[in-house]
């Protein structure tokens, strides 16, 4: 039972490890740790999300808290309505961007701030484990139901800086990227790939992570005149992106980008994760921002810009956290964002980020290693002890023209490496063959 309970979420096969009994349980037991009383539930086009949406709300009931249902809906949504309901809690249903046969759920408090394995998850599944629930309340909580993204929509226009009309090809995989879009669809004229709900995902993993996911995108975008292509993952709470060449740019540079057009408006800090390429913190100095580097996982992105007041974050995995979203992932912002700087720059959206791809990056090379993962990250503080080593999340080794991070896995026995020259592709690569020869041992 314990595998369902992860680092960061909830999630398992439907129907086997994650059924409705389960969910009935970690409804009784959300409540009997957070004391909510008030909790908003949404969920994805999964078929099962139904069932296991009804369970969970059963659990909830009956421990005296009050649901309010705001039906199919991106995470971003659920996060917006956490906050802007005035919840003390929120729960989505979904697997992300995981095949069909999945499910799961992402918890949070009041404030849409997350519950992670640290902050509340291990506490919950000890109390499923053990059955040492609160007893039922003398009076069950009602569920109402509520439609968001009337007010979502309402929330979002005011970031909308578009110099002119843009024009943008969008994969929504099938997924909750469709009722995401929602908030700028009036604002822009687009292609849509797979824009009908569909929680089986019948053309493609709703992955934009996966350089393969994006084919079709790509496609689209060389055969048509677009400022830039769009894909969402399945819960719509990253995008990935493509440039009017078809080209898929970093999602780092994403970041880099985003973070100029936040800094227009206001001057602050921006977090970026520790995988990112160091022309992130270049251009938010450039733009007047405070660069702050973070750790990977949006419990401790969102832990950190709320300790520092950041603005905004962006995660080399293509979440883009803002403030304005309860300091949570908006995708649609992002868009909103891009399609500000490009229209308003006068240049396409390649030349925009031409200047940014000047370093050699690996990109994140995992490795499924038979050691333990301690001991291979044991080993490379040792051989590189006479770089600038710190531990933020695994561990980091910086010199003068070229850096690396070296992560573990939360959930499988992978060794994550990400490394970066900035003098030249040639000692990216002769520095990445190193590291990976000590980390395959």
């Amino acid at each position: 039972m314990s595998g369902i309970f992860k680092a960061y979420d909830i999630r398992g096969i439907y129907g086997q490890d994650l059924t409705e009994e389960m969910a009935y349980a970690i409804g009784r037991a959300y409540i009997t740790f957070t004391k909510a009383k008030k909790v908003v539930i949404g969920r994805d086009c999964r078929p099962h999300s139904v069932p296991l949406q009804a369970a969970l709300t059963k659990g909830i009931l009956e421990q005296g808290a009050d649901v309010v249902d705001i039906g199919q809906c991106s995470t971003p949504m659920n996060y917006y309505a956490n906050g802007s309901l005035k919840a003390e809690g929120s729960i989505m249903i979904t697997a992300s961007h995981n095949p069909a046969e999945w499910n799961g759920f992402k918890l949070c408090r009041a404030d849409a701030v997350p519950i992670s394995g640290v902050s509340g998850i291990a506490d919950i599944e000890k109390i499923v484990t053990e059955g040492t629930f609160d007893p039922p309340a003398a009076t069950p909580g009602t569920c109402t139901t509520h439609d968001i993204l009337p007010a979502y929509k309402e929330h979002i226009k005011p970031f909308m800086n578009f110099g002119r009309r843009p024009k943008l090809a969008i994969d929504y995989a099938n997924g909750m990227g469709i009722p995401e879009s929602q908030t700028f669809a009036d604002a822009i004229d687009q292609v849509a790939l797979y824009g009908d709900i569909d929680g089986s995902f019948p053309n493609h993993e709703a992955n934009p992570l996966h350089h393969a996911t994006l084919a079709k995108l790509q496609e689209t975008v060389r055969a048509g005149q677009f400022d830039f292509g769009v894909a969402f993952d399945g819960d719509a709470d990253r995008a990935g992106f493509i440039d009017e060449k078809g080209e898929i740019i970093p999602m780092d540079l994403i970041t880099a980008l985003i973070a100029q057009d936040v800094l227009s408006r206001e001057k602050g800090v921006i977090f970026y994760d520790l995988r990112s390429s160091r022309v992130v913190k270049e251009v938010i100095e450039a733009a007047g921002g405070v660069p702050m580097m973070s750790r990977v996982g949006h419990a401790f992105i969102k832990a950190q810009m709320r300790e520092h007041k950041a603005i905004f974050a962006g995660e080399l995995s293509g979440h883009y956290y803002f403030r304005d979203n309860f300091v949570a992932e908006s995708s649609s912002m992002a868009v909103i964002a891009l399609c500000n700087i490009v229209t308003r720059a006068g240049k396409p959206l390649s030349e925009l980020i031409a200047p940014l791809r000047k370093y050699a990056c690996s990109g994140e090379i995992n490795t499924k290693v038979s050691r333990d993962p301690q001991e291979i990250l044991a080993t490379l503080k040792a051989k590189y002890a006479d770089g600038n080593v710190f531990e933020l999340d695994g561990v980091s080794v910086e010199y003068p023209t070229w850096w690396f991070n070296v992560r573990c896995s939360n959930t499988e026995p992978l060794v994550r490496l990400n490394l970066e020259s900035t003098a030249s592709q040639a000692e990216m690569e002769a520095k990445r063959d190193e590291v990976l020869a000590i980390i395959r041992g």
